[in-house]
């Protein structure tokens, strides 16, 4: 039995309208008490004008909206309230439930039970806290298509492939007298191997740029000082959000700005100057400096003159494992120009060349934005999982195991396929996804 469960769906902040939202096996039992129409002859989804009572006072005049499970969001008998958006009146509307039977919800947990009831698999859960979160339109087009089912289709072949595989190999240990039963042998699994490796890799890096259309990207901006980190920043978030001066060491923590290019959504870290220095404040920052950098997804290494000095090729060392812009600030000032670089006048604005390079970096095609992607930490971590195992079975039919060894590592690469979607049921798993949501999702 699934208790019913009480919570706000909208921000808990005075507005026009705000929505209470019920689920569970005993919801239209307990919003029977406190609504003046009944809701225990429902037989199928509805919309209901009334009021909110507690007892004999009136609370709120609201719509009701009532789904019958199990075609509802949670696959319970649900309900929302759209009450007026006051606090007072919400909360009291929350107070009359619970004194009524219901109790409140936790984080997640009407998405929860969506996933328990079979309404949704768990790239589609995950997929509603990433809607949430979107901030810009092609994030929402990747959400959007994962919630619709689309992302989850992309495992399709790969749990077809492994299962096919699997229940032929079952037959021939089963039953190994019957002639006419397609033998599960080395090379069959080779070929298998072989290409359903290329297809979790292509999944892989198309799920890699998926996340950068998601999630977007960290950029550092790095270089010693004074050489305008803090006017690149600035120029590109068209905001004078970090200090300019012509002192060096201005800048002594991290500067965030954050700024969305072709619907990326760029976080830039304006970094304090990077050099020798014995003052303890400064060297703290830059300290942060080079502990930022080595965590960025993107390096913007700047310099103001074509010689590089001993600093200018110490923070060269120091980026040299990491993608890296190398960008040349103040083209103004610069008498001489390599046709090979990249020149900028962060002082001017005229910072579109570092713009377009940072987009070129990031390897995005047309067909990233329009088409679906596994575009989640967790599952690209387990799509890699089982690249692995499939690696190692090639690697053990190459060198001709049994096959009934073989057998064990596929049900185990199995299983992780059907962990993507939650279909091996890991509640454990589940229950932490679903803690990451706000209350009343």
């Amino acid at each position: 039995m699934f208790e019913t469960i009480v919570a706000l769906a909208t921000a808990p902040i005075k507005s026009a309208l705000s929505i209470v939202r019920l689920s569970g096996d005993d919801c239209f039992f307990i919003v029977n008490k406190m609504f003046t129409k009944d809701l225990t002859a429902i037989e199928k989804s509805t919309i209901l004008y009334g009021y909110i009572k507690d007892e004999d006072d009136i609370v709120d005049e609201v719509i009701l909206l009532a789904y019958k499970g199990p075609r509802s969001f949670t696959g319970e008998d649900s309900v929302e309230i759209i009450c007026h958006g006051s606090p007072l009146i919400f909360n009291k509307i929350i107070e009359v439930a619970l004194k009524n039977g219901a109790r409140l919800a936790t984080g997640g947990e009407f998405s929860s039970r969506a996933y328990m009831h079979g309404k949704l698999d768990l790239i589609q859960a995950e997929s509603i806290n990433d809607l949430i979160n979107a901030e810009s339109e092609e994030s929402k087009k990747i959400s959007l298509m994962a919630l619709k089912g689309d992302t989850s289709k992309l495992i399709m072949p790969l749990k077809k492939n492994l299962g096919d595989l699997l229940s032929l190999i079952e037959v021939n240990i089963d039953y190994p007298e019957y002639l006419d039963i397609e033998v599960a042998n080395h090379e069959k699994i080779l070929h298998f191997c072989n290409e359903n490796i290329e297809y979790i890799s292509s999944l892989i890096e198309n799920g890699n740029k998926g996340r950068i259309i998601k999630d977007g990207i960290s950029v550092a901006i790095v270089g010693k000082p004074n050489v305008g980190k803090s006017s690149i920043l600035n120029a590109l978030i068209n905001e004078d959000k970090a200090i300019v001066t012509d002192i060096k060491g201005t800048t002594r923590d991290i500067v965030e700005g954050k700024l969305i290019i072709n619907g990326i959504v760029i976080n830039l870290f304006d970094t304090a100057g990077i050099r020798q220095s014995d003052d303890v404040v400064e060297g703290i920052g830059i300290k942060k400096s080079v502990d930022k950098l080595e965590k960025s997804d993107l390096v913007i290494a700047v310099f103001d003159s074509i010689e590089l000095d001993n600093e200018d090729k110490e923070i060269l060392n120091l980026v040299k494992d990491k993608d890296t812009i190398i960008v040349y600030n103040k083209s103004d000032k610069l008498k001489e120009r390599d046709s090979n670089n990249l020149y900028i006048s962060a002082l001017n604005k005229d910072i579109e060349p570092l713009k377009k390079e940072i987009i070129k970096r990031l390897g995005l095609s047309k067909k990233n934005y329009d088409n679906p992607s596994i575009a989640n930490t967790r599952e690209l971590g387990i799509l890699e999982n089982i690249k692995e195992i499939l690696t190692t079975v090639k690697k053990d039919t190459e060198n001709e195991l049994p096959i009934d060894l073989i057998n064990s590592k596929l049900k185990e690469a199995y299983l992780k396929v059907l962990s993507l979607t939650g279909e091996d049921n890991d509640f454990d798993i589940a229950t932490e996804i679903f803690s990451r949501f706000c209350v009343g999702k």
